[in-house]
């Protein structure tokens, strides 16, 4: 008889969430820059093993959001629980517990079946974090975790597969996302940003995929255009003579070619728009 079950990855930002979520599916799906933020959207990754199939829902850090944009960030975190059967929650170990965490984890203890994973057990200091999370959460599953070296994963499928219920698979069982792959190829592209341009950029940027074709020869032309706040950061990413944005275009467009399979052309193109108080348009 098949099963599923839904799961939302929640925490703070830069908790690991999305490292989870590759390893999870053992793909990689969700970006991981050490840009704060960086997951916008409710990346949903799939994984079907036997007769179970684990729906995964990686969403945005919560926090205290500051502007529209973060409003919304944070809104679409706390939406994405709705309907879910339980809740994973990152806790990056090599951290003090702070108010902000404890508030968060009482909250979701008291409305979900509640999995607690502290992350980086591999470099997490002998601290007494175990003890107040369950002073905090006493009904909570506690577990410790390494989602990068991928420690502890089985753990948390087997612990989260008794709350699967009986139904037919939402999915193929060969599919790892439902996410279009326009939306894909620009998360591709935002993560080189990030992780090329590092400090000198602002999370507060989109990219669009306004054309995605795949030619008669089998190859994809695709047509993006990077979205920023002011005029500085389009010279940021553009570069003198153009440099930056070129080593942009040569590791994104790898990327989008190991993850497609088939050789791809891409055309890179910067503007500026004052989105951020429209941001429900592009997030």
């Amino acid at each position: 008889m098949t099963k599923s079950v839904l799961v939302a990855i929640v925490g703070k930002p830069n908790a690991g969430k999305s490292t989870l979520m590759n390893s999870i599916i053992d793909y990689r799906l969700s970006i991981v820059t050490p840009k704060v933020q960086t997951t916008r959207n409710i990346i949903r990754g799939i994984l079907t093993k036997d007769e179970t199939q684990f729906i995964f829902f990686d969403t945005p850090g919560i926090f205290k959001p500051k502007n529209n944009l973060e409003k919304l960030i944070v809104k679409y975190a706390w939406d994405s629980l709705k309907g879910v059967d339980a809740v994973v929650l990152m806790i990056d170990g090599t951290r003090e517990l702070d108010d902000e965490t404890s508030q968060l984890c009482t909250r979701l203890h008291k409305s979900y079946q509640l999995i607690i994973a502290i992350n980086k057990k591999d470099i997490a200091s002998k601290s007494n974090l175990s003890n107040q999370l369950k002073e905090i959460a006493p009904n909570a599953h506690i577990m410790q975790i390494s989602a990068l070296k991928r420690d502890g994963i089985n753990d948390l499928l087997n612990y989260v597969e008794k709350f699967a219920v009986q139904s037919p698979w939402i999915y193929d069982e060969d599919l790892v996302t439902n996410l279009p792959l326009k939306f894909l190829t620009s998360e591709i592209t935002r993560e080189q940003l990030f992780l090329n341009l590092g400090q000198e950029l602002p999370y507060n940027l989109t990219v669009l995929t306004e054309e995605m074709t795949k030619k008669d020869n089998n190859e994809y032309v695709i047509k993006q255009t990077i979205v920023v706040s002011k005029e500085s950061h389009k010279k940021i990413i553009i570069g003198k003579g153009g440099d930056k944005i070129k080593v942009i275009n040569q590791k994104a467009r790898s990327c989008m070619e190991e993850y497609l399979g088939i050789k791809v052309h891409l055309f890179l193109f910067v503007s500026v728009k004052n989105w951020l108080s429209a941001a429900h348009m592009f997030v």
